[in-house]
């Protein structure tokens, strides 16, 4: 087996969804013929089958006859294993007489390894199954002829055969060639990393011009620490067949900083296929079992609008999915309603608007100066998200506004193929400014309408729904009626 394989810097392409792509440079120093080399720095979560060893250079051509991947790292519960049907050394450590050495035949290990990386393939059940073994059963250890559960000490090995190994390890026999020593290029896939975006969007006390800062957090839960990496992370909706298991994990939100610091951007970003490259511009070391986070975008003077919408209608979906016809003649659809008026936050990601930068899927929370003191007024999440497209938010609904939507009447003639629907809007403003509200209505009962009654200008927004906007002094009532005409 070849001595221990010296590395360059690794580099890292870490995906939002959950796995990363591994790089690394092997110097190999190979003979003409077969050649035994071994790797003992992967990742606990590699996925063995999208292992690439290659010769970048194409010096040397290489064959891989054979490859191994082991991931059962020597423990006390293993060597135990390796011993069964043998006879070991136990030590009895004594609180008020000296420790003594006892002998030990091990009748049964109770170990049951893999089930971890064996979950991957064979899913939840069989993991379950393995913890159930592993619970249940005790080591069995036979002592003067006697048979007892559980360790009778310290287990005292003698030493580590061939058979262990330390950390998880690749080893190949590889078909060279040609002899010489070449850096090959090594790639694998692996889980238990991942990197997700997230936003704090600050909001002057009197003022639409916002500040955001944009923040990547990444998360090692490899198994192995990448020192000096460097990282580039993936985002976009990239295909990848999942595991039948489904591990989540949460991530905790970064730090407020001071927006108004005028600092470059931290990271670099480039369109990639079909995908988009945030690129660190240093190496960072990441440590396994570590959080890290990165601030990416800084914008200062944002134009934003906030923007109120009532939608007030209420439908369960469930009850009439199937039932188109039910929808037309139902007296009762489409007649519970909201009070609630939800406020939104736009905003256009343009370069004109000091932004432009495609943004990635990800948390934003929005803050309001108090006074000179941050307020969180709310969050939610918005999707990858190109450059000079809209961005807009629901963060929560108005305390002081209020609508209230009436279905005042309602005909149908199934005879001669048509529908009519009266209703009637309310809206209360009680704050002490000015607003206005949008008020979003569906159409719902049939493709094929017509308004032709309404108190207010409105406009149609798609292929069933109309949207009218509202001006409303402070402590001003006002309503809004329209009459549809549906046929078919």
């Amino acid at each position: 087996m070849s001595p221990a394989l010296l590395f360059a810097d690794p580099a890292l392409t870490i995906y939002n969804q959950n796995f990363a792509v591994v790089r690394d440079s092997v110097p190999l120093d190979l003979k003409d013929g077969v050649n035994d080399v071994s790797f003992s720095d992967t990742t606990a979560h590699l996925e063995p089958d999208s292992v690439i060893l290659r010769d970048p250079s194409g010096k040397v051509n290489l064959q891989v006859l054979e490859q191994n991947y082991r991931n059962d790292p020597v423990s006390q519960e293993l060597l135990l294993s390796l011993f069964e049907g043998k006879t070991i050394d136990f030590l009895i450590k004594g609180t008020d007489k000296p420790d003594q050495l006892i002998q030990g035949k091990i009748i049964r290990s109770a170990y049951a390894g893999h089930s971890q990386a064996a979950m991957q393939r064979y899913g939840q059940q069989y993991y379950y199954q393995q913890q159930s073994l592993m619970s249940a059963s005790q080591p069995i250890v036979e002592v003067d002829g006697k048979i007892q559960f559980g360790l009778p000490g310290q287990p005292i090995f003698p030493s580590l055969g061939d058979d262990t190994i330390l950390k998880p390890m690749i080893s190949w026999k590889l078909n060279a060639d040609a002899s010489g020593k070449v850096n090959a290029e090594l790639a694998y896939i692996t889980e238990g990393m991942t990197w997700e975006a997230s936003y704090n969007v600050v909001a002057p006390e009197t003022s639409d011009l916002i500040d955001v800062i944009g923040w990547v957090t990444m998360d090692n839960q490899s198994g192995k620490t990448f020192a000096d990496a460097k990282i580039k992370l993936m985002a976009g909706d990239v295909n990848k067949i999942q595991n039948q298991h489904d591990l989540s994990m949460a991530v905790g939100g970064a730090v407020m900083t001071d927006a108004t610091s005028a600092m470059p951007p931290a990271v670099t970003e480039k369109a990639f296929d079909e995908y988009h490259l945030y690129t660190l511009p240093r190496a960072t070391t990441l440590h396994d079992g570590e959080t890290k986070q990165v601030e990416f975008i800084r914008a200062t003077g944002v134009k934003s609008q906030k923007v109120y919408v009532y939608d007030g209608v209420k439908i369960n979906w469930d009850q009439w999915r199937y039932n188109p016809q039910g929808m037309r003649q139902n007296e009762e659809f489409g007649t519970e309603s909201d009070t609630k008026v939800a406020v939104m936050r736009e905003f256009k990601n343009s370069e004109e608007n000091h932004l432009g930068m495609p943004l990635p899927k990800g948390r934003v929370r929005f803050y309001k100066q108090d006074d000179k003191q941050l307020e969180f007024t709310g969050e939610n999440v918005i999707d990858h998200t190109p450059k000079d497209e809209l961005v807009k938010i629901y963060t929560g609904n108005a305390f002081d506004l209020v609508g209230e939507r009436t279905r005042t009447n309602f005909k149908v003639d199934n005879a001669n193929h048509w529908a009519e629907e009266t209703f009637e809007i309310k809206l209360r403003n009680h704050k002490t400014e000015p607003v206005e509200i949008r008020v979003v209505e569906h159409l719902y009962r049939w493709t094929n309408w017509v308004i032709s009654e309404n108190s207010d200008p409105f406009q149609k927004t798609n292929a069933q729904e109309i949207e009218f906007r509202v001006p409303l002094k402070p402590d001003e009532e006002k309503t809004v009626t329209y009459k549809v005409h549906y046929s078919w």
